[in-house]
C-alpha cells in the first residue's frame, strides 16, 4: 500500500515508517519544514518527503494524493500548557482535521488511522483499568481536541464512509524519543540522569500512567493499517500503571544512578491514576505489548548513551 505518515519525522512516526518499510509498503512522510529528519536517515532515499503547514489546504491536498492510508500523528500543542491558550489548541488541531478529511475523501484515501490519547481523553477514571467504554471527561483542552477529532472520525464514516482506526495511546516511551522537552517522563528523566541534573516531578510522585514501550505500540498501528479490524477506537498501552516514584525507582536500576529528584507543586490537570484496558486490542487484533518497563528502559537507556556519549 501506499502509506503517509502525517508526523513522520518524529519519535513514534519514525518508528511505524520502519515497521511498514520492513513490511514492503509505500512510505511518504509529511512534516513542518526545518525539522530534524535524522530519524529517517536509514530510508530518506527510498521514501517520499513532504514539508508544508498542518493547517494549510493546498499542502495536505499534495500530501494526500495516490495515498491509500493516511496515519495522523500530528499535535500542535501539549497537555501541559493546551489550557493555557484553548483557542490556539482548537483552530490549530481541530479544523487541520477537518481539512485532512475533507481532503481525504475527495482524493479517495481508503483509511485514517487517528493517534489519539488514552492518557487524557477519559479524565479522572471512575476505576482502573480504563476499557473504551469509559465515560470521557477530560481535564485540559489537548484532551477535548482529541476526543473532538474522533467524533469527526465517525461522522465521516457514518456520512460517506471513510473507514477510520481511533488508537488511543498510553504514554509511549523508548528509542529517539527527545530528552530535553516537556512531553514524555521517560526520556526526559534519563535525559536527566545522562546529564546529571536533578528530575523535576509534579506533585508527590504518587501520580501513575501506563507506559508503553514503542516497538510494542508500533505493531498496533500496522496491524490497523493493514487490517480491517471489528471496532473503531482500541486502547493502546502496557495495561497497567506505574507510579512516577517507581518510574523513578527503575530507572536508578537500570542506569546505577541515582538520581537527584524535587517534586514541585501538583498540577490539577494531572489525573491520579491511568491504567488502559487494552483487552479489545488483544481479542480482537491479537495484539499484546511484550516488553517489561525494564527492559523497556533499559533499551532506551542504551540507545541514549550510543548518542551522547
Amino acid at each position: 500500500m501506499k502509506c503517509l505518515i502525517l508526523g513522520g519525522a518524529g519519535f513514534i512516526g519514525s518508528h511505524i515508517l520502519d515497521a511498514l518499510i520492513e513490511r514492503g509498503h509505500h512510505l511518504r512522510v509529511f512534516d513542518r519544514p526545518n525539522i530534524n529528519m535524522s530519524n529517517l536517515s536509514r530510508h530518506i532515499n527510498h521514501i517520499e518527503v513532504y514539508h508544508g503547514d498542518f493547517n494549510n489546504v493546498r499542502d495536505i491536498i499534495a500530501t494526500l494524493h495516490g495515498i491509500d492510508v493516511a496515519v495522523n500523528l500530528v499535535c500542535t500543542t501539549l497537555p501541559g500548557s493546551s489550557n493555557d491558550n484553548p483557542i490556539y489548541d482548537v483552530e490549530s488541531n481541530i479544523k487541520g482535521n477537518i481539512f485532512l478529511l475533507e481532503t481525504a475523501l475527495k482524493l479517495g484515501v481508503k483509511k485514517v488511522v487517528f493517534a489519539s490519547s488514552g492518557g487524557t481523553v477519559y479524565g479522572i477514571p471512575n476505576k482502573v483499568p480504563v476499557s473504551e467504554t469509559h465515560p470521557t471527561d477530560p481535564l485540559c483542552s489537548y484532551g477535548i481536541t482529541k476526543l473532538t477529532v474522533e467524533k469527526y472520525l465517525h461522522l465521516f464514516y457514518h456520512l460517506y464512509g471513510l473507514d477510520y482506526t481511533v488508537l488511543r495511546l498510553g504514554n509511549p516511551y523508548g528509542e529517539r524519543q527527545k530528552i530535553d522537552g516537556v512531553q514524555g517522563a521517560v526520556a526526559v528523566f534519563l535525559g536527566k540522569v545522562l546529564k546529571n541534573l536533578p528530575i523535576h516531578v509534579w506533585g508527590d510522585g504518587s501520580v501513575a500512567r501506563d507506559f508503553i514501550y514503542v516497538r510494542d505500540m508500533v505493531g498496533a498501528f500496522v496491524h490497523v493499517i493493514e487490517n480491517q479490524t471489528p471496532s473503531k477506537i482500541y486502547n493502546i498501552g502496557s495495561g497497567q500503571s506505574c507510579t512516577i516514584r517507581h518510574l523513578l525507582e527503575v530507572i536508578a536500576s537500570v542506569t546505577e544512578k541515582k538520581p537527584t529528584v524535587v517534586f514541585e507543586n501538583h498540577r490539577n490537570l494531572d489525573v491520579p491514576e491511568i491504567a488502559l484496558d487494552i483487552g479489545k486490542a488483544g481479542h480482537e487484533m491479537g495484539w499484546r505489548p511484550v516488553s517489561s518497563l525494564e527492559s523497556g528502559i533499559r533499551a532506551t537507556w542504551k540507545w541514549l548513551k550510543e548518542q551522547y556519549p
